[in-house]
């Protein structure tokens, strides 16, 4: 059996690993607070109501969560016409037509599960993202910025702060609070759709490939064929120990 040339090559650079998980730690705590905030529970407790003040911290964490999202995700824009070119926003919009025939191989071959009569390790083994999850990434950017336009939205009339006041105008234009709010939840669970469908495939793909699919968005380093990496510029890939 053929053995190839890996080299350890330097992908994710420090801002996109940040983005990465303090992203991830905010969904977490928003869609945990945003659960509770919808279908709040009875807790039944002997102490007076206006000694209680629960809800107001669960809606204190949703918030400050949010400022979180809203912050990573302005770094990360920023970094995507200052980072690399695996970090690029050229990346989030493979709608050419070499891209439009990644995203059927990939669908195929990741989704279907189906075989290759002709292995091309370069249409099956990208070094960044892949097109796919290029395409669900530009969705899960619109996607949040529903979620702060919506949520914002909602918090404008209590809030003393003027960012969240510029989207007082947001429930009026989608008809009401009520809308407003549905919308806003139903963004939620298309997070957490996306959340579920990125863990599996970055499981699959790092059980398949071998290549330090999981540890790469904590180093930063994956293994790349060595004349993949010789083929990319110095300070895009190679950085090695």
């Amino acid at each position: 059996m053929p053995t190839q040339d890996y080299k350890r090559a330097y992908i994710w650079q420090l801002p996109v690993r940040i983005f990465h998980w303090a992203n991830a730690l905010a969904l977490l705590v928003l869609i945990a607070t945003g659960l509770l905030i919808s279908h709040p529970p009875a807790i039944m407790s002997a102490g007076e109501a206006s000694a209680q003040f629960w809800f107001g911290y669960i809606r204190k964490i949703h918030f400050m969560s949010a400022y979180v999202m809203v912050a990573v995700l302005i770094m990360r824009v920023y970094w995507s016409f200052k980072g690399n070119k695996y970090s690029s926003w050229r990346v989030f919009v493979p709608f050419d037509k070499e891209g439009v025939s990644s995203i059927w191989h990939t669908l195929k071959h990741d989704i279907f599960l189906q075989n290759e009569k002709h292995y091309d390790y370069k249409k099956s083994v990208f070094v960044g993202h892949n097109d796919i999850a290029a395409i669900s990434y530009l969705v899960m950017f619109i996607l949040a910025l529903v979620m702060i336009f919506t949520g914002f939205g909602l918090y404008a009339d209590n809030a003393t702060w003027f960012l969240p006041k510029m989207f007082a105008w947001v429930p009026e234009f989608l008809g009401g609070d009520m809308n407003t709010r549905v919308l806003h939840h139903l963004t939620m669970w298309a997070f957490i759709l996306f959340s579920l469908v990125h863990v599996y495939l970055v499981l699959f793909h790092d059980w398949l490939e071998g290549r330090g699919e999981s540890s790469a968005m904590v180093s930063g380093y994956k293994f790349v064929r060595a004349e993949r990496a010789k083929a990319a510029p110095k300070n895009e890939s190679e950085k090695e120990k």
